[in-house]
């Protein structure tokens, strides 16, 4: 292990257990600058996924002439697709793209002023330290962090740097939400009191490669390399390519779908994280030696943690035997629905003049009305959305030259790893966990989560 990297992985073991991590000490100079107007931004990219292939990069095409971006360097471990991304990339740019072993290589080239990091679930905090630390803004995919060690570490670096950090939630960037997100804010719906999320589809080969993994050879890699501060595992080629099948490299079923749905629910109440939760499923269906569920129901109590007579409740069910992938996210109040399946609040379930009229109470409904028509719909309630997601990658370009912050800054990633290690301490205990505020750890039965 070289030994940058060893004295990266003992900050991060340092910054877990409470300590502070040391602030790197830059030049004037090599701190991140104002980019001025008429400054390119180079930008890397840290891991050339799917994700990136199919999201990031015809995202970014939408937008970079217009605000001067380019891509310069691509970093990932596996020699295929560092070869692969830096290709697709001078096709699509017309110039040599420069290809990296590991990220340490493309850092210390000082090449880049950014990067797209979409790596496996449990890296993205860690490597949005390493990016800090070398000076870079940053575009991290969900979930943020799989640990709450990963997470403070990671919200400690981005904090005590100057770097934009754009969490990739974009929901936050969809005019249907940030509408909904008005409406709930401005009291006109009344106080929340139910929240239900749904995410369920059919796909026996969601999340499986079973040809890349047919590809893979351990010599072609960084085995240690990609295992960073999870515990030492025996090579396995499905757990680096199928990550999300396999905690503790991701949780699944939380990390991929939950964290984009919870993370709505911190935005509209302004709540960091549940006050408990409980959670129950397993693998029923796809028998094909995972270890992630391919079925949970989580129960959210959400409200002050000073007034337990007070807040609401939000379910999420998830599903991968049965649906049609068609997120179902409805919020609840005693005057009706707000649907972001139909982008439509409505009086539906509200308290009618004839049920109120039994207590001697005045109806309670709300008006029937289209988000739409408060401000035009950017995409489904599919997280996947070419337009919404285009534009929350142009939201993160434009703060990285204005320096102001972007819709999903890195709390909203902090607060959305929070419910998701809920979850996934409450799925994989069985117990009730709630959340110390002293200690910013998940607890479950008295005792600290660990994985």
């Amino acid at each position: 292990m070289s030994q940058p990297r060893r004295l990266f992985l003992q900050q991060v073991a340092l910054a877990g257990a409470g300590a502070l991590l040391p602030r790197v000490t830059w030049s004037a100079s090599s701190y991140k600058r104002i980019i001025g107007a008429n400054d390119r931004v180079r930008v890397g990219v840290v891991g050339f996924s799917d994700r990136h292939r199919n999201t990031h990069m015809p995202c970014f095409l939408n937008h970079y002439k217009e605000l001067n971006f380019d891509i310069v360097g691509v970093s990932d471990i596996w020699s295929k697709r560092r070869e692969e991304g830096a290709a697709m990339w001078k096709e699509k740019l017309g110039h040599s793209v420069a290809a990296y072993r590991n990220n340490d290589e493309m850092y210390a080239s000082k090449n880049v002023d950014a990067v797209f990091i979409g790596t496996a679930d449990f890296q993205h905090a860690l490597h949005a330290i390493e990016a800090v630390q070398a000076g870079c803004d940053a575009y991290v995919e969900k979930p943020f962090a799989e640990t709450m060690a990963d997470n403070r570490a990671a919200l400690k670096a981005v904090k005590a740097s100057k770097q934009i950090i754009q969490i990739g939630s974009q929901r936050r960037s969809g005019a249907n939400y940030m509408a909904a997100e008005q409406f709930i804010k401005s009291g006109k719906f009344g106080p929340i009191t139910m929240v239900e999320l749904t995410w369920n589809v059919n796909q026996p080969g969601r999340w499986r490669r079973p040809d890349l993994v047919a590809q893979l050879r351990e010599s072609d890699i960084d085995w240690k390399r990609y295992l960073m501060n999870r515990p030492t595992e025996a090579y396995d080629p499905r757990k680096y390519l199928e990550y999300r099948l396999f905690w503790p490299y991701s949780s699944g079923l939380p990390g991929q779908w939950m964290s984009h749905q919870i993370d709505t629910v911190h935005w509209f109440t302004g709540l960091p994280h549940p006050r408990s939760v409980v959670a129950n499923g397993g693998i029923y269906m796809w028998k094909d030696g995972r270890r992630n569920w391919d079925t949970l129901t989580a129960v959210f109590d959400y409200g002050p943690a000073n007034d337990l007579g007070s807040g609401f409740q939000v379910t999420f069910g998830s599903r991968m035997h049965n649906g049609d992938e068609h997120p179902a996210e409805i919020y609840y109040s005693n005057g009706g629905e707000l649907n972001l399946i139909t982008n439509r609040v409505s009086p539906t379930g509200g308290l009618t003049k004839q049920s109120a009229d039994a207590m001697h109470m005045p109806a309670n409904l709300l008006p029937e009305f289209s988000l739409a028509q408060t401000a035009a719909v950017a995409a489904s309630a599919n997280t996947g959305g070419d337009v919404l997601t285009s534009n929350h990658v142009r939201n993160w370009m434009e703060c990285v030259r204005s320096r102001q912050q972007p819709h999903a800054p890195v709390e909203a990633g902090y607060s959305h790893s929070i419910a998701n290690i809920m979850t996934t301490a409450a799925a994989h205990t069985g117990l009730k966990a709630t959340f110390d505020e002293k200690t910013q750890e998940v607890m479950v039965g008295g005792k600290v989560f660990k994985y």
